[in-house]
């Protein structure tokens, strides 16, 4: 039986599900693409292939491996897309909550029943159906919940809107206790530079009191000064439109002192170094090209 237990962002890590790039099929027409940023590499005839980012991937489990952290991968569904396991489900305390995601990958949960089966079934909750909510707008952070969102009426035109005011309420109704936070995120299906497609492409906390942010990815100005409030001036590392786009926030903690980041961060990575971080550094440019990098690619199940 999984006990699972997140209650946090960097606390130890001795359980997660990471998503696989096998079998993830052909480049996807225009029309199919969720996000711009994809769009733009499948107009560019630079999307992403198969044989590029398995590799990646495998250079993530090593990572894992190296700290002892049990791995969890999807069972391959042929042709399909199934490296953003965040998407899909996600954890509070001990509960495993699973994504009203877009229909199209209702399998990708399928993939992950084998874990599922060994979780205590009355943890296992489904949100009524006009419950949006992604694993890449929840973040715990101690007693609190940070939760992105977006509030504009115009929230069905979206496909890169994925959590709905519903999914706010239920999580205040799920955990009466803690602090729901939730933040109204920038949105675009045209261009990516001026899209957060979840709060984690525009901050993340990291450590015991720091955090990644980027001030633009909040439509409400007065939600970023709540994080400034809230972490303090010096103990935010500020990231420009373009490191946005190349997903510097989107970094993952294997421990409050260890995080894996992608090579080409340099700027971010001294950083973190000068702040007694450890950094594993892998290669994750191609899978960045699909508006996801390295805490999309996650399900933690247990930390410490």
């Amino acid at each position: 039986m999984l006990k699972l237990n997140i209650k946090d962002e960097t606390s130890k890590l001795k359980a997660v599900v990471l998503g696989t790039a096998k079998s993830s099929g052909p480049t996807p027409k225009l029309e199919e693409a969720y996000d711009p940023k994809s769009r733009e590499h499948i107009k560019a005839g630079t999307y992403p292939l198969e044989k590029d980012m398995i590799p990646e991937m495998k250079a993530f489990n090593a990572v894992f491996e190296k700290y002892r952290v049990k791995v969890f991968r999807p069972e391959v569904i042929k042709d399909c897309n199934q490296i953003f396991s965040r998407d899909i489900a996600f954890v509070v305390d001990d509960y495993f909550i699973k994504s009203n995601i877009l229909p199209d990958r209702e399998k990708e949960l399928d993939a992950i029943q084998y874990v599922i089966d060994q979780m205590k079934p009355s943890k296992v909750i489904t949100p009524p159906e006009e419950v949006h909510i992604e694993g890449g707008d929840v973040m715990l952070w101690n007693d609190c919940v940070f939760v992105g969102t977006y509030k504009g009426p115009d929230y069905p035109d979206y496909i890169t809107a994925r959590t709905n005011m519903h999914g706010v309420g239920f999580l205040k109704e799920m955990f009466p206790n803690k602090t729901i936070k939730e933040f109204d995120l920038a949105k675009s299906n045209t261009v990516a530079r001026d899209n957060a497609l979840h709060l984690d492409c525009c901050f993340q906390p990291i450590g015991t009191d720091k955090a990644i942010i980027h001030k633009e990815g909040f439509r409400n100005e007065a939600d970023y000064h709540y994080l400034v409030d809230l972490f303090g001036e010096d103990n935010l590392f500020h990231i420009s439109k373009d490191e946005m786009y190349e997903m510097n926030s989107n970094i993952f903690s294997i421990a409050p002192n260890v995080v894996v980041s992608e090579k080409k961060f340099g700027r971010l990575n001294a950083w973190l170094r000068k702040n007694d971080f450890v950094v594993e550094e892998i290669p994750y440019a191609e899978i960045a090209k699909q508006e996801g990098l390295l805490r999309c690619s996650t399900m933690p199940l247990i930390r410490e």
